[in-house]
């Protein structure tokens, strides 16, 4: 059933609260499990006007339920996964939540704690990203979300109000996503932060004890050569990752409103192709220009001094489990250095079709569904995920206990 909006507008809210929620040694962590898993859920227009859904195209819609089990009985007890907020809102301030209650449901049911991804790319299409009127709407969404959700469940919310922050910046400047003629002079950057602040606010005025979880690209540009000019580009270039996170905690153009308490938990996106040369090619793991991921994550506790967890990554093909064990191995040394590093998301968790192509991306632990809804399982995968729990990364209690039997099975 569609419902109209009623939510105090996002000038209205207060932004000099202290932190609701301030971390004690005795508050509940804000994960289940330190692997997690993580559904695909952009639904953004292309370049070509075309609307994906990745949510549908995968069957997660329709198998969230038996999906949320797979990686529970593994033991990744926290998800990530997304609202479609172009189904979800179909005429301004008119909802129709029929495509996220059975989610929530299906998470109350399994037993599962499930990031949500507020936006994750796709919007309405009666809506401008670069109005004032999208930061409004943004908002008043996100109230309604926030109240949906506790009519469903009396979890805290735990939310990720606007994915990619950085990237969906990229996306737009260089024409990769709509809409057409955004320039880097334009500042998009920071309306996406004024977007993401509004959420936040709202969430938090319609329920204090929500957290925030935010994901960025981690990533590493070096010079092609070593000139001086190179080298500054490609520095500029690399710090330009820092600040969407910089905006969001107030360390960068104040006058947007961040401060250090919209980030609960700095989530990091670290894939294969997260390094290359300025203005070039790929750096391959194993050549002398590529960075240790311990070493990046480091940079990253030492800036913020906040929990941080890797928020997506992952290898198509025989190469995952390898993946995971490399990346695994550099949260190690990093947290052996000071980082406060509370997870890994195993993500996209399924196959699914490429957004460019609808190319088949073998990625994660499970196959597309079957005729009968059955998801096959990267035996690999799960052998790497049993090796890595442990060396050392196994969560405690009956947890425990489940995910070891479950993957001896």
């Amino acid at each position: 059933m569609a419902t109209r909006a009623s939510s105090p507008s996002h000038d209205s809210i207060l932004r000099d609260r202290t932190d609701p929620h301030p971390q004690t040694d005795e508050s509940p962590p804000i994960f289940t499990s330190f692997f997690m898993a993580g559904f695909e859920a952009s639904s953004h227009r292309r370049k070509d006007g075309r609307r994906l859904d990745l949510i549908a195209s995968t069957l997660h819609d329709k198998l969230v339920e038996r999906d949320y089990r797979l990686c529970a009985e593994l033991g990744l007890t926290t998800l990530r996964d997304g609202l479609r907020w172009h189904l979800i809102e179909t005429s301004r301030g008119v909802y129709d939540w029929s495509s996220w209650r059975p989610m929530l449901r299906a998470a109350k049911a399994v037993g599962v704690r499930v990031v949500w991804d507020l936006f994750h790319y796709g919007s309405p299409d009666f809506l401008d990203i670069r109005t004032p009127a999208f930061v409004e709407a943004f908002a008043e969404f996100c109230a309604a979300a926030t109240r949906v959700h506790r009519e469903e469940t009396d979890e805290p919310p735990l939310f990720c109000p606007l994915n990619e922050i950085s990237f969906l910046t990229w996306a737009v400047e260089t024409g990769y996503f709509p809409p057409e003629g955004v320039k880097r002079s334009d500042n998009f950057k920071h309306q996406l932060v004024r977007i993401a602040l509004a959420g936040a606010d709202a969430v938090r005025s319609t329920d204090d004890r929500a957290r925030f979880v935010w994901a960025e690209p981690l990533i590493h540009v070096a010079p092609r050569d070593h000139s001086a000019p190179e080298r500054r580009r490609a520095e500029e270039y690399r710090l330009g990752q820092f600040e969407a996170y910089d905006m969001l905690t107030g360390r960068m153009a104040p006058e947007l409103g961040g401060r250090p308490d919209y980030v609960d938990v700095i989530g990091l996106n670290f894939y294969p192709h997260n390094q290359w040369y300025y203005n070039g090619p790929t750096i391959p793991m194993g050549h002398h220009e590529y960075r240790a991921l311990a070493e990046m994550l480091v940079e990253v506790s030492q800036r913020y001094g906040k929990p941080m967890f890797i928020s997506e990554t992952g290898a198509e093909g025989s190469g995952r489990p390898a993946w995971l064990h490399y990346v695994c191995d550099e949260v190690r040394a990093a947290a052996a250095q000071g980082a406060d590093i509370k997870g890994i998301c195993l993500y996209p968790i399924t196959a699914y079709p490429g957004w460019d192509n609808s190319r088949h991306c073998d990625v994660g632990l499970f196959a597309p569904a079957d005729s009968e809804g059955r998801r096959r399982r990267f035996e690999p995968m799960i052998a790497e995920i049993e090796r890595q729990r442990a060396l050392g990364f196994a969560p405690g209690g009956r947890e425990a206990e489940r995910a070891g039997a479950a993957l001896r099975r």
